[in-house]
């Protein structure tokens, strides 16, 4: 069965790097992105290395937009095999009593209903009950879901522990049906997202104090990703895998 690879989210930071990643291993990869068309260009133009590859701009917290994700994936390249739920969203750092209902809806939209609508696709295409052939499903937490947060976005921290107890469910209602869903949980990784938090050092200083002494890169994520996504964890769902440096 053709590889087939969709991630969401994927025109920069850990999506970029899974995207490649994935295409050195033989995967033909959708790459979702919202805004930066010029980056999925560039990122298109690397993943010439591996099978085919295209990029399809859509918000997944808009139906419409996951439906035409799938839809021209299916056209281009086949029916998926494996979805990489890693769009989301942060923003700037923010006690609760500061934290509006407009942030609310925007940060679990995108973080939350977002992985699950793209994962309800999946499976209809994935699900032995449907007529597929299995696949896998990798969901993107956050360290932020253990450690809550306090201070900065506890909002975000709690979209990414909503997408935790999602993995489990998920794996548990699809398992006998030929799907693995499993969650990478990254601690803090050296992408751009960090910027929106309002503190240009976050990264180095939080990342430093992490037991290895350092911030994570995004392609030490990537590796995990793969690693879930493929038969070398045929035995593994439900599972959520720190890439944290050991917080």
């Amino acid at each position: 069965m053709d590889k087939v690879m969709i991630i969401t989210g994927g025109g920069r930071g850990i999506g970029a790097e899974t995207a490649k990643l994935a295409a050195k291993q033989g995967y033909a990869v959708c790459v979702n992105y919202l805004n930066d068309a010029k980056a999925a260009e560039r990122l298109l133009e690397e993943l010439s290395i591996g099978k085919k590859a295209i990029a399809v701009a859509g918000d997944v917290s808009r139906e419409e937009d996951v439906l035409k994700i799938f839809a021209e994936t299916d056209k281009a390249l086949g029916r998926v095999t494996a979805l990489v739920n890693n769009a989301g969203i942060v923003d700037r750092s923010q006690r609760v009593e500061a934290i509006t209902a407009a942030r609310l809806a925007r940060m679990f939209a995108i973080n939350v209903a977002g992985s699950f609508l793209c994962a309800r696709e999946a499976v209809k295409r994935m699900s032995t009950k449907h007529g597929g052939k299995g696949g896998a499903i990798v969901n993107v937490s956050s360290a932020a879901a253990k450690l809550g947060s306090p201070g900065d976005y506890v909002d975000y921290a709690a979209s990414k522990a909503a997408i935790e107890t999602f993995t489990v469910g998920l794996a548990k209602e699809v398992g006998g049906e030929g799907i693995r869903v499993n969650c990478v949980r990254p601690g803090v990784i050296r992408t751009d997202i960090h910027l929106v938090s309002g503190d240009p050092s976050r990264v180095e200083r939080i990342g430093g104090a992490a037991p290895l002494g350092r911030p994570g890169e995004p392609e030490e994520v990537a590796r995990a990703i793969l690693f879930l996504a493929s038969d070398e964890a045929s035995y593994t769902t439900g599972s959520v895998l720190d890439v944290t440096g050991g917080r």
